[in-house]
């Protein structure tokens, strides 16, 4: 029996978040199921049944084909040794924090009626190709670049752990790379893909700024982007609610599933190559996949880049509100960012300092409970629940803003948090409880040393989450209150591409510089406090 040092207090208060975290999520789970009880004699024009094939449609077609890309793209790297290798697998890799509407809106400048793709066709050919990044297609190909990318970078995980023994067996056998796929490759990934496809299931399922951009009208819209214009077009608070109540049904039965599935571990270190080498013909195949995936990547963000930095960029650093936004989103990144933080400490604390498995079950749950009502959903419970209590909505939303995204992150920081703590439990327990450290004394003295750079991954996950997020500001935003995403969107709307480019090349460095920085920061903080 593992002999865990006495910490009632990391158990009291991992409760006390626990309790706090389920009665927020009943309450708004209340307020949605008043307002639908009071609304039943208003007629609504949502058709949930279309709705939800849709959103099944697309969230199904996002996760096999994210899944093939990721394993093909994972398959190549693990293979291929080359001269940038570590930057591409990070530039993979930042592909989780990456703002779903940045990578929308650099698919409509590639590929967009006026894009560079259709530019280059009518001069060279006469005629331009057509206009893939609206509709579904737009939405497909944005979730993949997206969410084969996140599963590219986790498979490559499970590859790269497969033991030199069996490796160097297979070598002995001469392999060839299918045999090889079939016998070492596929077991070591099979065990991740059921949980990895239930998450990207989850987050295609749940998707509001790409839908909301490339989905070209209501034949294309999914939950999320109807719940949306129900309030704020529409003010059809019945058909809202219907809408809610399908998708938090729909997202809390993929949530049991996905719970009896094995966990996901989460992957952003270096990733070393094993030395094998393939075929010739498998090693072109190799680097077609690699190629083709990298473009496929790079592309829509470099546009991006280019299309912001050379044409709107002085007229919105000369916008006051522009500098307003940037700071909205900085404090409530950095707020939500923290709120995360110590939610994650709190719980996965309390979580490692007992050894019942209902005490640990019973306290990681509420952390995932977010999954089951998604940012919209969110914000539409929370903005019933608002109007109930008298509230002025322009007045709640900078603190809702934060509580929501501070929630989204949830689930990533127990993820990166939660499995070094059990492993320092398990390791340094009998050690902490013969020097008689106290609570306070463990957490700086062993714990915060060796969680540095985890704390610094969760909270570059959170503040890109939040500095990206536009699903739960589009309730709540106001001409006085908008963060950047939220101006982007309204930019767009406005048919301002020009300002919309330039934020959206703010956003994209704001995002890779946390996500980069943030972590090696705490690293080396954490290095000095050894």
């Amino acid at each position: 029996m593992i002999a865990l040092p006495h910490r009632p207090g990391r158990i009291a208060i991992a409760t006390g978040l626990a309790l706090a975290i389920v009665s927020l999520i009943a309450l708004v789970l209340w307020a949605i199921l008043a307002a639908a009880t009071g609304s039943e004699a208003n007629v609504s024009r949502v058709d949930v049944p279309h709705l939800l094939r849709m959103t099944s449609l697309q969230a199904g077609l996002t996760t096999v084909l994210s899944l093939t890309v990721g394993m093909a793209l994972a398959w190549a790297l693990n293979r291929l040794r080359f001269r940038g290798r570590d930057m591409v697998v990070g530039l993979f890799a930042s592909a989780i924090v990456t703002p779903g509407m940045v990578v929308a809106f650099g698919l409509l400048s590639v590929w967009g009626r006026n894009g560079w793709i259709n530019r280059a066709s009518e001069a060279l050919f006469g005629f331009p190709l057509g206009n893939p990044a609206f509709g579904l297609s737009g939405i497909l190909l944005a979730h993949v670049i997206l969410d084969g990318a996140f599963a590219a970078r986790i498979m490559l995980a499970r590859l790269d752990a497969i033991p030199t023994s069996r490796l160097k067996t297979g070598q002995s056998l001469a392999l060839t790379a299918w045999q090889r796929f079939a016998i070492l490759d596929w077991p070591a990934m099979r065990g991740t893909v059921p949980g990895l496809a239930a998450i990207i299931f989850l987050l295609a399922f749940t998707s509001f700024p790409i839908v909301l951009l490339l989905g070209g009208g209501p034949a294309n819209q999914t939950l999320e982007v109807a719940i949306y214009a129900a309030v704020r077009q529409e003010f059809d608070l019945s058909g809202a609610v219907r809408l809610a109540l399908t998708q938090i049904a729909v997202c809390s039965g993929v949530i049991l599933i996905a719970s009896a599935l094995a966990p996901v571990p989460t992957s952003f270190g270096p990733s070393t190559a094993p030395n094998w080498r393939d075929g010739p013909q498998a090693r072109a195949m190799q680097g077609l996949v690699l190629v083709v995936c990298t473009i496929g990547f790079v592309l829509p963000l470099a546009s991006v880049l280019i299309d912001g930095l050379t044409t709107g960029m002085g007229t919105v650093l000369a916008k006051p509100a522009f500098w307003w936004a940037t700071a909205s989103s900085l404090v409530i990144g950095s707020a939500s960012a923290l709120l995360t933080l110590a939610l994650a400490l709190g719980l996965a604390l309390g979580r490692a300092a007992t050894t019942s498995g209902m005490a640990r079950t019973l306290l990681g749950m509420p952390a995932f409970a977010y999954l089951a009502v998604p940012a919209v959903v969110l914000s539409l419970g929370f903005f019933l629940l608002v109007r109930a209590l008298g509230v002025a909505p322009a007045l709640a939303a900078p603190y809702v803003v934060v509580l929501a995204n501070g929630l989204l992150a949830l689930p990533f920081a127990m993820a990166t948090l939660g499995p070094p703590l059990e492993a320092i439990a398990r390791t340094r327990g009998k050690l902490i409880r013969t020097l008689g450290l106290s609570g306070w004394r463990q957490f700086i003295a062993v714990e915060y040393p060796l969680l540095g750079k985890d704390i610094g991954v969760m909270l570059a996950l959170a503040f890109c989450f939040s500095l990206g997020d536009l699903g739960v500001i589009a309730l709540f935003g106001t001409q006085d209150f908008q963060t950047l995403p939220l101006m982007m969107f309204r930019a767009l709307g406005s048919y301002r591409s020009n300002d919309a480019a330039a934020i959206a090349a703010i956003l994209l460095v704001g995002t890779i510089t946390a996500f980069v920085g943030l972590p090696r920061l705490f690293e080396r903080i954490a290095n000095v406090a050894r």
